[in-house]
């Protein structure tokens, strides 16, 4: 009886002692996306997805949980279960959405895995705009009374509204000048600028790539260091104003706050062989994304970074609440 109960007690405390990961996963992922299908966002995610299926064996089937300027899918990551089934791609406005008082959500509810890339800001206007360069439309801008420009491209507050309020900021602008119109995202940011419904999107060249090669839409300037790869000819806005502002959105996959350190591990090693692969490669370099990778740890200290430095940028152009 006593060699019985010893044999149970060892294999019970064999079974705690497994790594929460030892099956892991044994049924599909669902991985979350804040905003609107056909986006860049969107379609980094479904990319990830694939690669993610290939190095963990199972189907990760792409969500997307828009609304609130990105907060119904930002906080739906990390309402989830913190058991590696529930994973999401973060953008830029994690670090922007409390700055704003839209939630009270920031980057410490989550387990963050890995930042997967980062993309500047264009400054795009329909292809039959009046304005050739950056330095005409920011005059245009200036003389005009406010509300006479509107721009879109994501919703109130997130990446691409900064992205702009702060060109006019440091232009010497008013940003509250330019008229904000929150949209889902990019895809219906640029259809609501082939509409007429608006005159800038400051989006990612990436995401502006198909109307732009098919002379629907045209960037103005580049919010970078360096030109695009993607399209060199669109000049840096440092290059055409002198202005030292530059503005990125970056994505990221996080899991809820509390994920055990095996699962986090695991994926975390997942996610770098896809950010590695060819067919990851292949889609950044043909779509033109801007390819930049930090695991676990070191993109949790990006995230806390980039926190201060949008407050303090947020504050400066009257966005912060």
């Amino acid at each position: 009886m006593k060699f019985a109960k010893g044999i149970i007690a060892a294999l019970l405390l064999s079974a705690t002692a497994m790594p929460a990961w030892a099956d892991y996963p044994e049924r599909p992922i669902t991985l979350l996306v804040a905003w609107g299908a056909g986006g860049g966002t969107d379609a980094v995610a479904r990319v990830i997805a694939v690669g993610l299926e290939k190095e963990l064996g199972q189907s990760v089937n792409v969500v997307n949980r828009t609304g609130g300027s990105g907060v119904v899918g930002h906080a739906a990551m990390a309402d989830a279960a913190p058991d590696g089934y529930t994973l999401g791609l973060a953008t830029t406005e994690v670090n922007l959405m409390h700055w704003l008082g839209l939630t009270e959500l920031d980057y410490n509810v989550y387990t963050p895995l890995a930042l997967m890339n980062q993309d500047p800001a264009g400054v795009q206007v329909s292809a039959d705009s009046e304005y050739t360069n950056v330095n005409e439309l920011l005059e245009a801008i200036k003389a005009s009374k406010p509300g006479t420009f509107r721009a879109t491209g994501s919703g109130q507050g997130s990446s691409w509204h900064v992205a702009i309020a702060g060109l006019l900021n440091a232009s010497g602008i008013d940003a509250s000048t330019v008229t904000w119109v929150p949209s889902d995202g990019a895809a219906s940011g640029l259809q609501e600028l082939l509409s007429g419904g608006t005159e800038i999107v400051p989006t990612s060249l990436v995401e502006a790539r198909a109307l732009i090669e098919a002379g629907r839409v045209k960037s103005l300037a580049y919010m970078s260091k360096e030109r695009s790869t993607l399209f060199p000819d669109v000049p840096t806005l440092k290059e055409e104003t002198g202005s030292d502002w530059e503005f990125g959105a970056w994505r990221g996959i996080v899991a809820p706050k509390g994920l055990p350190d095996d699962i986090r591990d695991k994926l975390i090693a997942a996610l770098e062989k896809v950010y590695n692969s060819d067919d990851y490669n292949k889609f950044l370099s043909a779509q033109g994304f801007g390819a930049s990778f930090l695991p676990g740890e070191e993109f949790g200290k990006f995230l806390a970074t980039n926190d201060v430095n949008f407050g303090e940028t947020m504050k400066a152009i009257g966005l912060a609440k």
